[in-house]
């Protein structure tokens, strides 16, 4: 069993707009055309049996929207995770909408989104989600296509780790993107769950290796962040790293079903 804790995918037609825009925003190229089908193959290709789609509502009308097509695509393969836009007036009320209709959890995105990961605002949505027991999957770190801003850097999850102990947070791309040294410094060692995504490609493995073998084992998740990444190679440079057996087994497939 091998499952990908992090990727994306759109409808058709979203997708045939999204994927050139988001393409020139982050001056990067992707590995899929960004539907499911696309993701299936890539999937099938890699020998991944199961992916996390984590969705991204950029304005807060499009829940509905999202919550159905996370509905329509839901399958022993796909598992979708909505997502709830910070400045909705009835967001704690969405988060028990996507508990009731049976997600695992949700993705939120501080740039993409416009929020802080420590904003008092956020408090009653956290709360919510420990209430619920649902996944808080959230982009950490900066964002190739965003200026610098620090809206989710390894200080201020740590800060939400230590509020909220309860939160089943998850922290995308290996902490935080391109904060790597503020996560070694911070987040290795601590009980956070931490997925490694769009990271593999910009660290040394040795640093890499380092990371991995110095963080508790049963926190780590193999994600991809597909279409930005080709899932295959991806997966080829995790066992280029040659870790141990337990922690590959962890980080494959173990610790992301434990969690869903």
């Amino acid at each position: 069993m091998i499952l990908d804790f992090h990727t994306h995918a759109f409808p058709d037609a979203v997708a045939a707009k999204a994927i050139p825009s988001l393409e020139n925003a982050g001056n990067i190229k992707a590995f899929t055309s960004g539907t499911v089908e696309s993701l299936l193959v890539s999937m099938d290709k890699a020998g991944i049996d199961r992916s996390v789609i984590c969705s991204i509502a950029t304005r807060p009308e499009q829940f509905d929207a999202i919550l159905a097509w996370s509905q329509a695509i839901s399958s022993e393969r796909l598992i979708p995770l909505p997502s709830i836009h910070p400045a909705d007036p009835d967001c704690v009320e969405k988060v028990h909408t996507v508990h009731q209709q049976g997600f695992k959890g949700i993705k939120m995105h501080p740039y993409y989104q416009d929020f802080f990961l420590d904003e008092e605002r956020l408090i009653p949505l956290y709360e919510a989600l420990i209430e619920t027991g649902l996944l808080f999957v959230v982009h950490c770190g900066f964002d190739i296509a965003f200026p610098r801003t620090r809206c989710a850097d390894p200080a201020q999850i740590l800060n939400l780790h230590k509020k909220f102990p309860q939160l089943r947070l998850i922290a995308t791309h290996f902490g935080g993107w391109d904060a790597w040294d503020e996560v070694a410094e911070l987040l290795i060692g601590k009980e956070i769950f931490m997925e490694i995504s769009f990271a593999l490609q910009y660290l040394s493995p040795k640093i890499i290796k380092q990371m991995l073998n110095s963080h508790p084992p049963e926190y780590l998740l193999f994600g991809s962040d597909s279409p930005w990444a080709d899932q295959k190679e991806y997966l080829e440079k995790l066992y280029a790293l040659q870790l141990n057996e337990k922690l590959l087994s962890g980080i494959l497939s173990s610790n992301g079903l434990k969690l869903l």
